[in-house]
């Protein structure tokens, strides 16, 4: 009997070099920005307001980072990770260009690196996805690498090609968005007195507040990103895996770490590269999501003295609240660190 449908990629479809152009481009409407605002509660003051966007030199309010993040990656599930046991970090991710509503966006992955593992049943395959809008512009790109079943665990592995990637990417390279101007940065309205300024390297922040996430928002979140991945949607395949229930998106634990990091680092206001991730243990709906940050780093921003860069190591916690700064254990789910602007004094 034939079959129209498609049943995603194994590890030995794969090939390093090999260019996977991802389908549907997706058009970001302001229904988006509202749904990702509902599902997160992220309430960073450029990309909650069109007035105080143009007060700092934006044409109106952009698409939340993380929500083009997301959008990006979800073109990639069919091609990349349908098939994948969990992906297992992030790498040298920069956004270019900040996204507005009604922007386009499409994405292009290329194999960089396989490796099989020991259990012959799987393999790890790492990609670099590239998002353009519909002008062509680069929007965001960022390296991943997710760990894939085989199809057949007798199948001839290729040579190892694991990637060189820097652990953090140079805050020389970061982009400020164009026009972006902090000179008349209003720390009343954005919510946060403390700028580039206050912040020291080695501070750790407890940001104080809980989450719980509900199946609902979970389940609406992975359909928001038209994530295709069967673990999180799909209770009749799940059923029967390692957990016997759906896992919770990691990207969706990443926007729910960065919405509740507002309190503590509410003018960090966007989001300009990500040094690196891992997702440290499953979440499940039902879990209190709780958050802390450590400051690894600052820069300065050649030719914008108004604009500074904190490097941030994020910490995500289910079910257990962050005061204690944990660093490891069963209920450390997230360990993300990236790069943040933020206005300077």
């Amino acid at each position: 009997m034939s079959s129209k449908t498609a049943k995603g990629n194994f590890f030995e479809d794969f090939t390093v070099g090999q260019e996977l152009v991802h389908a549907t481009p997706r058009t970001v409407t302001e229904g988006d920005v509202a749904l990702y605002c509902a599902l997160t509660g992220s309430r960073f003051v450029p990309q909650s307001s069109a007035a105080f966007a143009r007060s700092i030199g934006l044409s109106g309010a952009p698409v939340d980072d993380l929500l083009t993040f997301h959008v990006v990656f979800g073109k990639t599930v069919p091609d990349v990770s349908l098939n994948a046991v969990a992906n297992l970090g992030y790498a040298q991710g920069r956004f270019h260009k900040l996204v507005a509503p009604g922007a386009t966006l499409s994405t292009v992955s290329t194999v960089i690196g396989l490796k099989e593992n020991s259990n012959k049943e799987t393999g790890t395959v790492y990609v670099r996805s590239v998002g353009r809008d519909d002008e062509g512009d680069l929007v965001l790109d960022y390296c991943r690498w997710v760990m894939v079943r085989k199809r057949d665990k007798a199948s001839p592995a290729p040579a190892a090609v694991v990637p060189d990637l820097p652990p953090v990417v140079e805050p020389s390279s970061l982009v400020v968005p164009k026009g972006l101007n902090f000179a008349h940065f209003s720390t009343a309205l954005s919510g946060s007195a403390h700028l580039w300024d206050d912040y020291a390297v080695g501070e750790k922040i407890d940001h104080v507040d809980g989450m719980t996430i509900e199946e609902a928002e979970h389940m609406m979140a992975t359909r928001l990103y038209q994530n295709t991945a069967r673990v999180h949607f799909n209770q009749w395949t799940e059923k029967d895996g390692r957990f016997g229930r759906r896992l919770m998106y990691g990207g969706h634990v990443i926007s729910l770490a960065r919405a509740l990091s507002f309190n503590g680092l509410g003018n960090a206001v966007f989001v300009s590269a990500i040094n690196g991730g891992r997702h440290a243990a499953p979440t499940f709906a039902g879990d209190t999501l709780f958050a802390w940050s450590e400051i690894k780093d600052k820069a300065e921003i050649p030719g914008h003295r108004d604009v500074g860069a904190l490097r941030i190591r994020l910490v995500a916690t289910k079910n257990l609240p962050a005061a204690e700064f944990p660093e490891s254990g069963e209920n450390v789910v997230l360990d993300f660190d990236y790069w943040a602007l933020i206005p300077r004094r």
